[in-house]
């Protein structure tokens, strides 16, 4: 729990840095604190598995995670990345009432405070603007998810990474090699090349 955490008041300050929970007033942020749990992962943990009908809502503190959606050949395609004030989540599947359709994965060590997702949705109910900033939030990170898939198809292996670099200023130079190269579609050594010839990270 955050209130005995040795770290306590770090993780107080990195938590009102997130995009959902900023602006949240006191009185709510009594209420959510005591709900949440902090959570240590090492890099290449699971946090969840493709599959899985017991849901979390996690805000990352520290690190990074990644949406993966694995087939029966075990092949993975990469959907996002999210960092530092950013989420995660399987929000859609429950309320569709099925399973997450990917797995979240710490790319990086990982710090996140988290909590169970009927929890959260409760706490949503309770603060209707919360609840707006939060479903924003949802429906513009599924666009974000569709726009990459589309790009995938669309732009060629220069203009994937173009569109990156673009789009993600915030994470250039922070994603392992290998991980870029599989969100762009790419193998590391296609990705290496095209990094010498644009001169850039």
């Amino acid at each position: 729990m955050i209130a005995t955490h040795p770290q306590r008041n770090t993780i107080r300050l990195q938590l009102r840095q997130n995009l959902i929970l900023r602006d949240m007033g006191p009185a709510q942020w009594g209420e959510l604190e005591p709900l949440l749990v902090v959570a240590d992962y090492r890099k290449g943990d699971l946090l969840v598995r493709q599959g899985d009908t017991e849901m979390e809502q996690f805000f990352v503190l520290d690190g990074m995670l990644k949406r993966v959606v694995s087939n029966a050949e075990g092949h993975e395609m990469i959907l996002r990345f999210a960092a530092e004030t950013e989420m995660d989540h399987s929000y859609a599947a429950w309320r569709l009432g099925t399973p997450v359709p990917y797995s979240i994965v710490a790319v990086t060590k990982v710090r996140t405070v988290k909590l169970g997702l009927p929890q959260w949705v409760e706490f949503l109910d309770r603060h209707p603007d919360v609840k707006q900033r939060f479903e924003y939030e949802v429906m513009k990170l599924m666009s974000e998810v569709m726009a990459h898939t589309i790009t995938l198809h669309l732009l060629d292996a220069p203009g994937r990474l173009s569109r990156f670099r673009r789009k993600h200023p915030e994470l250039i130079g922070r994603i392992p090699k290998k991980e870029l190269a599989a969100y762009l579609n790419l193998t590391p050594e296609t990705l290496s090349r095209l990094k010498q010839r644009s001169g850039g990270a």
